[in-house]
């Protein structure tokens, strides 16, 4: 998605309103994003907000080039690690929530919650960087090229981590998904 014309600039400048067209246009894939990094609703909101934060800050180092929902994608990773690696030092991971709290989509709706808790287990069980690479490719539709400037890796990484991704949730999967006699 990206910016209307003339909109990134007015944000530059200082328009309050074009930015405010810039979070509500592109907050609830960030907030998603997050949601499903860190497995905390709480902790989602917190770095969907400093991810806005520190946005607004950065808005003169945007290339015209890029896409602004990519770029939002890496503020947003950096800020889920930052919390992550905060979370770890606060709390035990036994006491991290074990499956995704967001609004379901109709597919998740039809998995129902038993697919929604070993999907949320099997994502959850991937290294936070992997899962990222993944969920930009799956959740958010970006190509690997943006997953590469979003996560700073180059292309070749990206297809190496979907890919080793996709193996994994297939091999943790594999258990559930096959038939019973």
């Amino acid at each position: 998605m990206t910016a209307p014309p003339g909109l990134l600039e007015r944000a530059r400048s200082g328009e309050a309103e074009a930015f405010r067209v810039i979070f509500e246009t592109h907050a609830p894939a960030v907030r998603r994003f997050l949601g499903d990094l860190l497995r905390d609703d709480a902790a989602a909101d917190e770095a969907a907000q400093e991810t806005f934060v520190r946005a607004h800050a950065r808005l003169g180092t945007l290339r015209e080039e890029a896409r602004l929902s990519t770029w939002l994608f890496g503020i947003a990773r950096l800020v889920s690690f930052e919390q992550g690696r905060l979370a770890r030092r606060e709390a035990p991971v036994e006491e991290m929530p074990a499956q995704i709290d967001r609004a379901p989509t109709p597919e998740a709706a039809l998995l129902g919650g038993e697919a929604d808790r070993v999907l949320g287990e099997a994502l959850g069980a991937l290294d936070a960087e992997r899962r990222a690479a993944l969920l930009l490719r799956l959740d958010h539709g970006l190509g690997y090229a943006e997953i590469a400037e979003a996560m700073g890796w180059p292309l070749q990484k990206v297809k190496n981590e979907i890919h080793r991704a996709r193996l994994q949730l297939r091999a943790r999967l594999s258990g559930y998904l096959e038939e019973k006699p």
